[in-house]
């Protein structure tokens, strides 16, 4: 009872009550909150305080930004759905000026690409497209459901753009919180479910075999120790989980290093097959895709699963 006391007392107050049906339609930071409900960020962040000591919402902070979300508890569905359906036209025109949040991110989106182009091109145009390898990693992958995805530093969110609708979780992770605001406008309209936080990628903030589908795509050559870092991924892989890692063959490109910040040329099969097996997961396929200056890999792990190992 003491709960569903703090429940309705969390609620009783017309900004909780707004901020609560907002935070089913996404995410938000408390600048983004202010921004919809017209109040200052110090206000909404009181309010916010309060349904979090309720049990209704979880705080994350990335960065200098604190990010808003629906604590995960089925009892919070029947309120919600309360709300919904006994709602004025306050919900509806909430939900416009969440519209109008949404789109200033895709616009920032739009512009921070636009200042970069000529960058991603030029890395792009060393190696076949970006369609060819996409391809490739989804006939690595299709073969079986993707259940609960985690795709490490994930950028603008694009293997979760792919592969997060047919995931029963879709969890993305990234060092920069730019890079997670990008995330959130693509993946807005495209997989709205989907989970993103910051983190580092050498010291992740997720609990042991979280994951059915690990993904690191085009992300181990910036890391200065990939081995540590592939064995923190895959901690995250469950039994009979698989990890998929996409990333450059050994090249000389020795100014990748100093214009963009890659801190390795590429990788052998041997390199990658070592530290995946003192990871605990062994390599199963292995995909070489030729074309231009750099050769694109693709390779396949998986965890064995108890049930085989007692077999065997």
């Amino acid at each position: 009872m003491d709960r569903l006391l703090d429940i309705f007392r969390a609620l009783g107050d017309p900004t909780r009550l707004r901020i609560f049906a907002l935070l089913r339609r996404m995410e938000l930071s408390v600048g983004e909150l202010a921004q919809v409900l017209g109040q200052s960020q110090p206000r909404v962040s009181r309010h916010v305080r309060i349904l979090a000591d309720a049990g209704l919402t979880t705080r994350r902070r990335e960065g200098s930004w604190v990010f808003l979300a629906l604590a995960e508890d089925p009892r919070n569905e029947p309120l919600l759905a309360a709300i919904e359906h006994a709602a004025g036209d306050w919900i509806e025109e909430d939900a416009a000026r969440l519209a109008a949040v949404r789109t200033e991110r895709a616009e920032a989106a739009e512009r921070y690409f636009a200042e970069r182009a000529e960058e991603w091109d030029a890395i792009r145009s060393l190696h076949v497209s970006e369609q060819q390898v996409e391809s490739a990693m989804a006939e690595l992958l299709t073969d079986r459901p993707v259940g609960r995805l985690v795709d490490l530093g994930t950028g603008t969110g694009r293997m979760i753009e792919l592969f997060g609708a047919s995931a029963t979780r879709a969890l993305g992770v990234d060092r920069s919180p730019e890079m997670l605001r990008l995330a959130r406008a693509k993946l807005a309209e495209a997989v709205p479910a989907a989970e993103l936080r910051q983190g580092d990628l050498t010291a992740l903030p997720l609990a042991d075999g979280l994951a059915d589908t690990v993904i690191l795509h085009q992300v181990l050559h910036f890391v200065p120790q990939p081995g540590a870092a592939l064995g923190e991924a895959a901690r995250l892989v469950a039994d009979g989980g698989r990890m998929l890692i996409v990333d450059f063959a050994p090249h000389e490109r020795e100014d990748l290093r100093t214009r963009d910040a890659h801190q390795r040329l590429g990788f052998s099969d041997a390199q990658i097959e070592a530290w995946l097996k003192v990871a605990g997961l062994e390599l199963t396929a292995i995909r070489e895709l030729e074309g231009g200056e750099l050769t694109v890999k693709l390779w396949l792990a998986e965890r064995p699963s108890a049930v085989r190992e007692k077999a065997a």
